[in-house]
């Protein structure tokens, strides 16, 4: 398996994501090869909390064009987290 580090990107910062972050949803980047139980074990090793739901989405590069040059943006995967009603809130504004 994969290192939690390799599969977990960044967390994704939106309006949309910040208002459901009240709900203890938790909107991530992640490896568009990774599936949905090792999203949660590596959300779970990397911050320490119990997660009760992984929904995944899949996006397809953009097809972009500069010139005479052409190709396609990298495809990424977002997942939304949700954390059952004990876990603990993630902090990602520490320090501000």
């Amino acid at each position: 398996m994969k290192d939690a580090r390799d599969i977990i990107k960044r967390p994704v910062i939106t309006e949309a994501s910040t208002d459901v972050m009240v709900d203890k949803k938790y909107t991530f980047e992640v490896d568009p090869r990774a599936n949905k139980t090792q999203i949660k074990l590596a959300v779970e090793e990397i911050f320490d909390v119990k997660v009760a739901n992984v929904n995944t989405m899949n996006y397809k590069g953009k097809f972009k064009r500069f010139g005479r040059h052409s190709g396609y943006t990298a495809r990424r995967k977002k997942a939304v987290v949700q954390l059952t009603p004990e876990s603990k809130e993630l902090d990602f504004f520490e320090g501000v």
